[in-house]
Order: C-alpha cells, then sequence, then structure tokens
C-alpha cells in the first residue's frame, strides 16, 4: 500500500470524525504542463507551475477571476514547480478556507484569493454529442490547415461555454508547424487573441509572422471538449 505523512492521515482523520467522511480541496480549473516553448512566449524565465487551461463556470477560480491562459506559480505560500505538484496541495486543504494563490499573468506577478470548494464531480466538463454543420471550409497556407468555422452544433455537442468562437480543424497538411493537432481540434486564441472569424486567424497569424517571435501561443479546445495551450515553433 501507500504510505501517507502524518500530517495528511491527521487530517483524513479529522475529516472523518466530523463529516463521516473526506472532504477534498477543489479549484475548479484544468491544468496542464508549463512546456519551454510556453514558457518563453509568457517570457516566464525557466518552465514552473501550472498553466490553467480552462476554467468551470461558478467554480471557486471563477469566483475568483482567474482566468484561462493564466500560471499557477504558487498556492497558500508554496511554490508550484511542477503542474503535477498542485493537484495535491489543494486536495490536501481544507475546504472552505481562504489562500493566496500567485499567479503570472500579462507576463508579472498577480496575487489572488480564493475559498476553496468541495471535490464532488466533474460534471462541468461533460460532453454531449450531435453531428457539426457544414459550412465553408478555407485553407490557412501559413500554418498549411483547412478550416471552417465553428457552429453552434459544436459549441453543443462538446458541451462548451456558449459564447464560444473560433475554427475548427478540417485538414492538416503534411509539414504544418501545427501539425500534432488534430482534425476536429478548435482554435480558439492565438498570442492571448480571440478567433471570431477566419479572417482573424489569418491576421493574426501574419502579424505574428512578420515579427521576429519564435514561437507562437495558441489556444484550442481538444476533440475532448477540453481546453488546451499549445506552444507552436516558427521557421
Amino acid at each position: 500500500g501507500f504510505s501517507i505523512p502524518s500530517n495528511s492521515a491527521k487530517k483524513v482523520v479529522d475529516q472523518l470524525v466530523k463529516y463521516g467522511e473526506t472532504k477534498r480541496g477543489w479549484l475548479g480549473v484544468r491544468i496542464q504542463v508549463v512546456t519551454k516553448e510556453i514558457a518563453e512566449i509568457e517570457k516566464l524565465g525557466v518552465p514552473r507551475g501550472a498553466l490553467v487551461a480552462s476554467v468551470a463556470e461558478n467554480s471557486p477560480s471563477d469566483k475568483a477571476n482567474i482566468k484561462a491562459g493564466d500560471i499557477i506559480l504558487e498556492f497558500n505560500g508554496t511554490p508550484i514547480k511542477e503542474m503535477k505538484e498542485l493537484p495535491k496541495i489543494v486536495a490536501q486543504t481544507e475546504v472552505g478556507k481562504i489562500v493566496e494563490v500567485k499567479v503570472w499573468r500579462n507576463k508579472k506577478e498577480i496575487i489572488k484569493k480564493i475559498k476553496l470548494g468541495r471535490l464532488e464531480t466533474s460534471e462541468d466538463f461533460k460532453v454531449k454529442k450531435k453531428e457539426p454543420e457544414k459550412n465553408e471550409i478555407v485553407e490557412i497556407k501559413s500554418l498549411k490547415i483547412t478550416v471552417r468555422l465553428v457552429t453552434e452544433d459544436d459549441v453543443e455537442k462538446r458541451d462548451l461555454p456558449s459564447n464560444t468562437t473560433g475554427v475548427v480543424i478540417v485538414q492538416i497538411g503534411e509539414n504544418s508547424p501545427v501539425n500534432y493537432l488534430k482534425t476536429n481540434n478548435i482554435i480558439v486564441e492565438v498570442q492571448k487573441k480571440k478567433i471570431k472569424s477566419i479572417k482573424d486567424l489569418e491576421d493574426i497569424v501574419k502579424s505574428t509572422l512578420q515579427t521576429k517571435e519564435k514561437t507562437m501561443l495558441i489556444a484550442i479546445y481538444n476533440n475532448q471538449g477540453q481546453r488546451r495551450y499549445i506552444g507552436v515553433k516558427l521557421d
């Protein structure tokens, strides 16, 4: 079996005595690893912390104005060196406790106070199934992909926020700089700018390529309806 640190064991016993069950802390965010590329784009220096990929509606993080794209660097005074450390620390923190969270946003540190909720279910990220509508398909030559606009059916099918805009990847060409994405992924942001039309995508990619930036940050919804950030190397 697993050995449990004595302080963690005491918390479990205390909760069992008080509630008849254990209550685990809940932030209401999906997180991902801060890659070397993402750290470079965000001017973070070395990769560290946990990147917020999405925030559940009405969750403790949502109420504290934590946003997708934030990088959580510190939780309740404890530095987060790797993404995997954060869920353990949160789960061991008392439900209802107000904690200080240090966040990296717009290339600077800010402090947010969050009242922890209780981890029960993850219904806020469930997926529904429905066929998408057809619409005009356009080639984005600089990325070697073809895309179409997001439809209401796409939003319903993946149970995405109702105000979701972006483009759906229809096809990915050989040697595309985004060839590790998959068809049907939805691009919702590039360089932290929302994509509301295919022209938005073309314009932002074009302007990024004209700068001396070597990497580009893309936010997507994957085919499981989860929001993720991808650091793309530009040649």
